[in-house]
């Protein structure tokens, strides 16, 4: 554990959590309520991490309480996804993309395999939603960068590390990117887009 607490890190540490292990619910809820008959997820994670590992059960923990079924794709390299890709096109109805510096390089190409085969995909970040990916629901990082220079400005001050609390995401940003929509032949209902903060055509 790297602090005791969030009030009170300790030690000489503090920082922003970005919540990535709190979201899959509601990643899942918003795919739920944008693809018809929603049965079966495929979740593509890189386990060569530890968020990718406790992401990955995160997920399935969600997945369980919402009634569906999760394919695990676990990949460790880039070599990895295409492989990976052969089998969700035949077992999955959407793809769950979790974040991570191996998947973040590689966000085009992951956009462009699950858009040619057809397949919806839900990512945390927008800038997958502006790659091609169908939507994208997680913290704000502009948000999250502002703060942290906060952050640093307390310590620069005087102020010791661990007596600063660490900050959670107080914004979310939902990206729908409507001409991936199109394409899948996917229609987003209004009550989705009404909680969009970004809309891609």
């Amino acid at each position: 554990m790297l602090v005791a607490s969030l009030a009170r890190p300790g030690g000489n540490i503090t920082g922003l959590s970005n919540q990535s292990t709190d979201l899959p619910g509601k990643r899942l809820e918003l795919l739920r309520a944008v693809v018809p008959g929603l049965h079966r997820v495929a979740v593509m994670a890189n386990v060569a991490t530890p968020i990718g590992r406790l992401e990955m059960d995160e997920v399935k923990a969600a997945a369980r309480a919402l009634d569906l079924e999760i394919i695990p794709r676990e990949i460790r390299k880039a070599e990895d996804i295409g492989p990976a890709f052969e089998t969700i096109n035949r077992s999955a109805d959407a793809l769950d993309v979790v974040t991570d510096p191996l998947v973040n390089t590689n966000r085009v190409r992951i956009a462009t395999l699950a858009n040619m085969a057809l397949m919806p995909t839900m990512y945390g970040e927008k800038a997958y939603a502006e790659a091609g990916g169908l939507l994208s629901y997680g913290p704000n990082f502009p948000d999250l960068f502002r703060r942290a220079a906060e952050q640093v400005d307390k310590i620069l001050r005087g102020a010791r590390p661990g007596d600063i609390p660490v900050e959670q995401p107080t914004k979310f940003d939902l990206a729908i990117n409507l001409a991936t929509a199109k394409a899948l032949g996917i229609t987003v209902p209004p009550s989705v887009l009404a909680l969009a903060n970004d809309v891609i055509d």
